[in-house]
């Protein structure tokens, strides 16, 4: 394993030294700055912002005649700044692109000699949505907005910002606590926040339903799509999100658009030397130390850019003898290749370590005698001792993308990459200790992958096609173990490793039917194929398979997937949209955990027919996003017996719906002061049984306070989850979870003005402030009845948490 992380590093850095050393030949510049001698005619000149208002630097940007098919072309300096001069009078086309960010275009601009046009192009998510912008600057409510929708969204989507995610959560937080305030949403951590591998539920799916992207990189396991974002993710990785809550667009690639995209990005580089350095530390003995390099611009001619981040994050956890420790480490660099070209690397090393059970809860008996944070024994005699229950988890993630225009319209961003998931466990059982009662356990796999989507502007409108590719390895088992001596039984409960292939090409046009309205239509073909190789256990899962050592198999899926959406502009601050799309997700491996390995008919992906309508309005004071939706969706498989062979035939669950509108808002009151809102309704419920579906909360509202004044920033954030359902094996609606309600308080004094020590900053963090410890999740004792009893495994929240950090701030570039 450690050579071949090694060969993956050398890789990346011989890459970053070549492409580095390519790009630092001087070419010539295509544009000519405002009021250079000899020039005459009109000047175009603006800003390129991301999605939080930031400016972006080295954003490629491309101006094009109507009249003459004549290009230019810039690029936009450290502020974000461009400008274009000596250009004829006449209308123009412009085209702009960046790292990790969609291609943006503007049709229709319209140039006099005698009055210089300044323009604002807000970009948005490379792989997420790749719109026109069509508000000239951000009003004051939507700059100020911890999440709210895009006027160019053509789905459901909530745009997270960078200043919420460093001001408004915990500084261990990982994703879950970024879109835990989004409409509709919710996630309980029992160890406390970034303690522990936490999921994120919304409208009736689950984790495994939805895709997680890193800038435009889905990322998941290849047993089932699930995921383990805080192994590969923490809060200080995170730049901001955006949260698609559909199966999206033809152009949105991952292995299971099922329920939505999680699209979290890298954080911005800046255009000055800064140094940060932070110390936490708070409830539960959690410290956290970080420290961070971010470069600026540098080199020849200012071309690259650099941000470095490590740190160490050690805790004892709200949950008995849960201790946790994260090592972690991510750096990203830029370098402007060309006017036209840039080149984007980043890689991240993380090492998890934590003592968390199998079993992630305690028992209702356990609770009752010992208290809510009860999970592992000190006692060695007993059988949930904390020595007997440990995990190693590193993980590695790198991707080298370059963002080209190549003229005439074309622009492509091509995106290579890898990441690697060793997942070392070791348990044991929860009444015994003997010889075979433990168990170790791998789930480990390596991915290497390309993203490479290619775009084309005209006068018609945008063309985008592309293509999503990856291959994974994989090796998991689970083997009888002695706890007290991990040394393991001759045969494994099971043993089994595979390779997935995955395809994903697509194509879409979006199509400019007048000035104010957009319709795209897509498709995309969502293809995977398995090749198993299962080793003969004791029984467990396969058996003896005759005496063969191992048996082989090949399971091939695929899917088309049709997309069409309309996109209407109704006023330069107000848009609405119409979607349809649908979804897919494959089934997991475990298809094949049956005896002899053997499926008579192998099952199919599970599909979901998303329809959606939504408006977008902004003003100063306001901002307003509502949705409808409607889903049609089918759920995880289950299996019996075939009467005549004994074999198990595989067969849906059954059919759901989900259904109901949200609505998300900022108000911007005055005096620093904002109130952000949400909130849903709606059902999740089977077509057949007109039962809930789990984890499906009928209603959520959310009510946020921040105050920005000087130096000071604060957030009050609360969110209400209504009643919802778990189920009981096979049993739907069986358990009633009562409403809970999740509320947590920062507040920030950063030093500001023109001292080099400006970025020094404190932060009081407070989870949970009112201390509510509800009961979140039940896994009943047994599946022949729901009554309470003490063999329940319970979830419970953490008690309220309370952490005060203080980062120092050193900026080389001031007096």
């Amino acid at each position: 394993m450690r050579n071949v992380l090694n060969r993956w590093r050398r890789a990346l850095i011989v890459g970053i030294c070549m492409l580095s050393a390519a790009g630092s030949v001087r070419l010539q510049a295509q544009s000519l700055p405002p009021g250079t001698p000899g020039t005459a005619g009109a000047t175009l000149a603006g800003v390129v912002l991301d999605p939080d208002g930031k400016s972006v630097a080295n954003a490629s940007v491309t101006v094009k005649s109507d009249a003459t098919g004549g290009v230019r072309t810039t690029m936009s300096d450290a502020d974000g700044r461009f400008a274009i001069a000596a250009l004829p009078a006449g209308v123009y086309v412009i085209e702009v692109t960046a790292p990790g960010f969609a291609a943006t275009r503007r049709a229709g601009l319209r140039l006099a000699a005698d009055r210089p046009e300044d323009i604002t192009i807000n970009l948005s998510v490379a792989q997420v949505t790749e719109e026109i912008n069509v508000s000239a600057t951000l009003p004051a409510a939507a700059k100020g907005a911890p999440s709210q929708g895009s006027l160019t969204a053509r789905s459901a989507q909530s745009v997270i910002s960078d200043g919420f995610i460093r001001d408004d959560t915990s500084p261990i937080a990982d994703y879950t606590q970024v879109i835990q305030m989004a409409p509709g949403t919710y996630s309980f951590s029992p160890n406390g926040v970034g303690l522990g591998d936490s999921k994120t539920f919304f409208r009736g799916f689950q984790d495994g339903y939805y895709t997680i992207t890193f800038d435009g990189i889905p990322f998941n396991d290849t047993n089932t799509p699930s995921h383990h974002s805080w192994a590969f993710f923490p809060g200080q990785f995170i730049g901001g999100t955006v949260f698609d809550r559909s199966p999206g667009s033809a152009s949105t690639v991952g292995p299971t658009t099922y329920g939505g995209s999680v699209n979290l990005l890298s954080r911005n580089l800046g255009s000055e030397p800064v140094i940060r350095a932070s110390g936490s530390y708070g409830s539960f003995s959690t410290r956290l130390m970080d420290a961070e390099f971010d470069s600026g611009r540098f080199g020849p001619d200012g071309k690259s850019r650099l941000l470095m981040d490590v740190h160490e994050m050690k805790s004892d956890g709200y949950q008995t003898f849960n201790f946790q420790k994260r090592d972690a480490f991510s750096a990203k660099y830029q370098y402007a290749l060309s006017d036209s070209t840039a080149m984007t690397a980043f890689t991240s090393v993380i090492d998890v370590q934590a003592n968390t059970p199998n079993t992630k809860g305690p028992t209702r008996a356990q609770v009752a005698q010992f208290g809510n944070n009860y999970l592992l024994s000190g006692n060695a005699a007993d059988a949930n001792y904390y020595g007997y229950n440990f995990y190693h988890v590193p993980t590695d993630f790198e991707y080298v993308d370059v963002t080209s225009n190549l003229g005439n319209g074309w622009s492509i961003d091509d995106k290579a990459y890898t990441y690697k998931y060793y997942n070392q466990q070791n348990f044991n059982g929860t009444t015994a200790i003997s010889a075979t009662s433990g168990t170790d356990k791998l789930n480990s796999y390596r991915k290497v992958g390309n993203l490479m989507p290619v775009s084309h502007a005209s006068r018609l409108g945008m063309f985008r096609t592309g293509l999503w590719s990856e291959y994974a390895w994989t090796d998991r088992f689970q083997t009888p173990s002695d706890p007290r001596t991990w040394i393991d039984a001759a045969l494994p409960n099971f043993h089994e490793q595979f390779n997935t292939t995955t395809l994903q090409p697509y194509a879409e046009y979006e199509v400019n039917v007048t000035r104010q309205l957009r319709v795209t239509p897509g498709v995309k073909l969502a293809y995977y194929k398995q090749d198993f190789t299962q080793f003969a256990d004791n029984g467990k899962t396969v058996g003896s398979l005759s005496g063969a050592a191992s048996v082989n198999h090949v399971a091939e899926y695929h899917s088309w997937l049709p997309s069409l959406d309309a996109h209407y502009l109704l006023r330069q601050n107000w848009s609405a949209y119409v979607q349809y799309g649908k979804g897919q997700n494959i089934p997991p491996s475990s298809v094949f955990d049956v005896k002899n390995a053997q499926v008579s008919v192998l099952p199919q992906p599970t599909l979901t027919s998303t329809y959606q309508a939504g408006s977008v309005w902004k003003s100063g004071r306001l901002t307003l996003d509502v949705d409808a939706f409607h889903i049609h969706f089918e759920n995880d498989y289950s299996s019996a017996p075939d009467p005549a062979t004994g074999e198990p035939v595989y067969y849906l669950a059954g059919s759901a719906v989900t259904k109901g509108v949200e609505a998300e808002s900022n108000i911007l009151v005055g005096g620093g002061l904002s109130m952000y809102l949400n909130a849903t309704t709606g059902s999740a419920k089977y077509v057949n049984t007109g039962l809930w579906v789990q984890n499906a909360p009928q209603d959520t509202e959310t009510l946020g306070l921040n105050f920005q004044q000087g130096s000071w920033s604060v957030g009050l954030f609360s969110k209400r989850i209504g009643k919802m359902y778990n189920d009981n094996g096979a049993t739907n609606q069986a358990v009633t979870i009562d409403p809970f309600n999740i509320t947590n308080l920062f507040v920030n004094y950063t030093l500001k003005g023109a001292s080099r020590f400006a970025q020094t900053k404190i932060k009081l963090a407070v989870n949970n402030l009112f201390n509510d410890q509800n009961i979140v999740g039940v896994n009943p004792a047994s599946t022949k009845t729901s009554v309470p009893a003490p063999g329940d495994v319970l979830n419970i929240m953490a008690a309220r948490s309370v952490s005060l950090t203080f980062t120092i701030g050193v900026s080389a570039a001031r007096p």
